[in-house]
């Protein structure tokens, strides 16, 4: 059976155009996303407002469906490439960079109004989360070129791009369930992008999601978080998927930290 697959897809060229063309399905996702948020980009009511920033969000959050499967398309056509390496950084630019800092720049223009002084500091801070993404991206090219490979391909250096944008979308999602006012809403949010942005491109390393879910099957314990963490997203909704990204996200400071603490005693004994 698997040699009559291997024999299909070297017979039929079309398969290698299906990770290349996932990806284009990432970019184009992105691109919808950014037009969405701009739909409300006028100053106007938080509830009517909040309908183009969700879908945005769900836009971005949806995408990640199609980066996650470009690669995993990519292996199985053994069709990965440069070419194919580099449009998934430009589309995940788009996606996972442009989009989340427009949503995060249009929502607190909307939101705060048009005060010259709060609207340039909020395009610094988006702009500290979009910078970000893009020197992460940019190194990861420049490790793939040089065929560059971490000590554990199990953890990411910094957090990953859509763990980023993901965190934003659930932020969005979480201060409408919360129905946070326009001004601490407008306040929190750039400000938490900009941090985000920043731990992108930092040291800290974060668990590889994708790689640690293709080994669930084979550890009980494993099945058992998932499980529970399904159960945790299906009894709070918005908030028990906020709790599982802000667990996430603090876990990589917190092992470094804690790895920072035990290590000496582990190099006394």
């Amino acid at each position: 059976m698997k040699q009559r697959f291997k024999n299909l897809i070297k017979t039929n060229k079309l398969f290698k155009y299906i990770p290349n063309s996932l990806t284009l399905c990432n970019s184009l996702c992105g691109f919808a996303s950014v037009l969405c948020a701009l739909q409300a980009y006028e100053p106007g009511e938080i509830q009517h407002l909040s309908v183009y920033f969700s879908i945005s969000a769900a836009v971005i959050c949806f995408a990640m469906v199609f980066d996650a499967l470009d690669g995993f398309a990519a292996r199985i056509f053994n069709a990965a490439s440069m070419h194919g390496i580099q449009m998934d950084s430009l589309a995940d630019m788009v996606t996972f960079g442009v989009a989340p800092a427009t949503l995060c720049a249009v929502m607190t223009h909307s939101l705060r109004g048009t005060d010259l002084t709060e609207e340039i500091v909020v395009y610094l801070l988006c702009s500290v989360y979009l910078g970000c993404a893009a020197l992460r991206l940019a190194t990861y090219n420049v490790h793939a070129m040089e065929e560059h490979k971490s000590e554990n391909s199990n953890y990411f250096s910094g957090l990953p791009s859509p763990g980023a944008a993901s965190a934003v979308c659930v932020a969005v999602w979480l201060a409408y369930d919360l129905d946070f006012t326009k001004r601490e809403l407008a306040m929190i949010l750039p400000v938490y992008a900009a941090v985000l942005g920043l731990l992108m491109v930092s040291k800290i390393r974060y668990l590889h999601v994708g790689k640690w879910l293709t080994t669930v099957k084979r550890s009980r314990k494993k099945i058992f978080l998932v499980i529970v963490m399904l159960a945790v997203i299906a009894l709070f909704r918005i908030k028990g998927l906020a709790l599982l990204v802000a667990l996430y996200i603090l876990s990589g400071p917190f092992l470094t930290i804690w790895r920072k603490i035990t290590q000496p005693k582990t190099v006394a004994e």
